[in-house]
């Protein structure tokens, strides 16, 4: 069995937690195909990194972060109220390509 230490099982609650937030939101700017690739808390619990994936062209992705930073606040208190933690981490949204990644290694794999 693998050792893990709190903040690895309090980045991967508050990962699960933060996706199910973002779906929920109802902002028009925030498309279908997001997800939440990684969460770092750190060891504080006062900060969280989260790498967010957006499929999309640039404008998409563009307002995809600014719908989720504007929400930060509302995210942050979403989190607070499903998860008892001492402290509610504060939000940084960082962007990654995991989605076009994927859908990349997908055509490759059709075309041949």
């Amino acid at each position: 069995m693998a050792n893990y230490s709190r903040t690895d099982r309090v980045s991967e609650e508050v990962k699960r937690e933060l996706s199910s937030v973002i779906r929920e939101l109802k902002d028009p700017r925030i498309p279908q195909m997001i997800s939440v690739v990684s969460v770092r808390v750190t060891k504080d619990l006062k900060y969280a990194k989260a790498n967010i994936s957006v499929y999309g062209d640039d404008k998409t992705k563009k307002d995809a972060f600014a719908a989720l930073k504007s929400a930060g606040g509302f995210i942050r208190k979403e989190i607070s109220r499903r998860l008892n933690l001492r402290q509610t981490p504060e939000f940084t949204f960082v962007e990654g390509d995991s989605i076009e990644y994927g859908a990349h290694i997908q055509k490759l794999m059709r075309d041949l």
